[in-house]
């Protein structure tokens, strides 16, 4: 029902319509009975004129609730999407990583696609309904003892019916859940497949312990719901036969009765068990549309963020200072406890500088980038840039004063967002000082390949932060994974472009050899400031040292 209510807030109007043409249909199906059995019995010129008009009626009605259904349900499903979609990119950073990326596949691809599966099948639902609520009650003026046979057998039926669906039920949510994990684990699978690669006795245990495990589950939840599923069948098909049987044996010996009275009820009768059928028959479509759509739901939910005040403020074209004051975090676990805790950090970077983010693993340089570029929200402590004030009115804002390339950064296929006359000229430009321009070309924004080597990739990111040209540049492990030729070209001529041009530039590395190329290094150890010095102090120290 929530599946239906969903569909008529969606368009009130296209539903209303849409089920009406489909009762419409239906009804002139129940009527076709009636006129038919009549003219078995008696002729006229009204009755094959009202055959036709009420077969026109028929074919015209469904025909009219098929199309507009499939053009309602493509479009609410796709607002469906494009919704969660936008809730995801609004939602923060670390509930979207609280929640799992595979959650959020999982509703936009399956969940989607079922659910599409389940709009589909309303028309066929209004159309047999109607059938089966016209031709009850012509059974019932027929020969009302014998729908009252009927209709008790069909009380009994809906009796046990409830039980098996219920069980039938339960077996597809525990089917859907483990969909939910399956994704993950394929997702697992594309992520780590080079750490697989390596090692057999993981990869086989990966393979059989998580995703044919999980895949057997699934596989037999579905199976067990189909069972049920089949045997409600059974049941359904054991009744519609009893109910013949006994119209069979019970109807002779009914003198009251004319031929025409007994003949129409049995053939109306056969008539209306195929619509019933293929309404018990959709039934696991619908269940399994339902679940999806909770899912949905509750995914949107989860990704719902409470409204906010947006303050509209000024762009800021130069760097602007940044500081932070007393800012902590915490990864929470829950009853009170933590995992990591970051802070309390105290750091302040002027426009045009360099600051080196320098610390071993596990020290909160990946949070502390995080919370720097606005995707964490401090759990304590004060941000300022220029001045402003950041809390959730300003966040938003305050992102777009960075270009930043992570370490696991995603390259996309052109440079989305960019704007200006000379994107084109200008990104060709920095392919040929990256070394890229015999590799890549940038045609309307669009990169003419995106299959390069890792670092090759790492330097066409690159590209693409340089371009949005903000104010704010943040490098996280750039250097890492470049050889030495490339490293001197970010080091020696890239970032002091940058700083010229009067960007502040915070760059996570490792690369001591090129601290003289900076303003002041921090170095952060569990959480941190362990230490933060001038280049001038630690050059003297180095120099000092030898």
């Amino acid at each position: 029902m929530n599946l239906l209510r969903f569909l008529f807030r969606s368009s009130p109007k296209a539903a209303v319509i849409i089920a009406l043409a489909g009762l419409v249909s239906g009804l002139c199906g129940a009527a076709l009975i009636a006129l038919i059995n009549t003219s078995m019995h008696r002729g006229g010129v009204w009755i094959v004129l009202a055959l036709v008009l009420v077969g026109l009626g028929k074919v015209f009605a469904g025909a009219l609730s098929q199309w507009l259904l499939v053009r309602y349900s493509q479009t609410t499903l796709l607002n469906l999407a494009v919704e969660l979609s936008r809730k995801a990119l609004s939602a923060p950073f670390q509930r979207l990583e609280d929640l799992g990326t595979h959650r959020i596949l999982t509703a936009l691809t399956t969940d989607v696609f079922v659910l599409n599966n389940a709009v589909q099948a309303v028309p066929g639902l209004a159309v047999n309904a109607a059938v089966i609520v016209g031709s009850s009650a012509y059974l019932a003026w027929l020969y009302p003892l014998g729908f009252l046979m009927v209709l008790i057998l069909g009380l009994l039926g809906a009796v046990v019916y409830s039980f098996l669906h219920k069980q039938a039920f339960s077996a597809i949510y525990v089917s859907r859940e483990k969909r939910d994990l399956l994704m993950g684990y394929f997702r697992g699978l594309m992520d780590g497949i080079k750490e697989l690669k390596l090692h057999r006795s993981r990869r086989e245990e990966f393979l059989s312990s998580r995703i044919e495990a999980t895949a057997h589950e699934v596989r037999r939840y579905s199976v067990e719901a189909a069972k049920k599923y089949v045997v409600l069948d059974i049941w359904n098909q054991s009744l519609f036969y009893l109910v013949i049987g006994g119209a069979l044996i019970v109807f002779p010996r009914d003198t009251s009765q004319s031929v025409e009275v007994l003949t129409g009820f049995i053939f109306t009768a056969l008539y209306v068990m195929t619509p019933i059928w293929t309404i018990i028959g959709s039934i696991p479509t619908f269940v399994a549309g339902q679940i999806s759509f909770n899912k949905i739901e509750e995914l949107g939910v989860s990704l719902a963020v409470a409204a906010t005040p947006r303050v509209t403020m000024p762009a800021i074209a130069d760097a602007p200072v940044l500081e932070l004051r007393g800012v902590e975090f915490s990864y929470a676990v829950g009853a009170g406890r933590y995992t990591f805790k970051l802070g309390p950090i105290d750091l302040t970077v002027p426009p045009g500088q360099t600051l080196f983010l320098v610390g071993g693993n596990g020290s909160g340089k990946t949070t502390l980038v995080k919370i720097l570029t606005g995707l964490y929200s401090p759990t304590g402590g004060e941000m300022r840039l220029g001045g402003i004030a950041i809390d959730d009115s300003t966040r938003d804002w305050y992102r777009e004063h960075f270009s930043v390339v992570f370490s696991d950064f995603y390259l996309f296929d052109g440079l989305l967002g960019a704007t200006g006359a000379d994107v084109d000229a200008l990104s060709n430009d920095y392919l040929q000082q990256l070394e890229l321009d015999g590799k890549v070309a940038v045609t309307n924004r669009i990169f003419s390949t995106t299959r390069l080597s890792q670092g090759q990739r790492k330097r066409l990111a690159l590209l693409t932060a340089l371009i949005e040209e903000r104010p704010i540049y943040v490098f996280d492990e750039w250097a890492a994974d470049q050889d030495p030729h490339y490293k001197e070209i970010f080091y020696s001529k890239l970032l002091p472009d940058l700083k010229a041009r009067g960007k502040t530039i915070i760059v996570v590395t490792h690369d001591d050899r090129y601290f003289h190329m900076g303003d002041k290094v921090v170095k952060l150890d569990e959480g941190k400031v362990a230490r933060a010095e001038v280049i001038a102090t630690v050059l003297n120290t180095a120099v000092q040292t030898r």
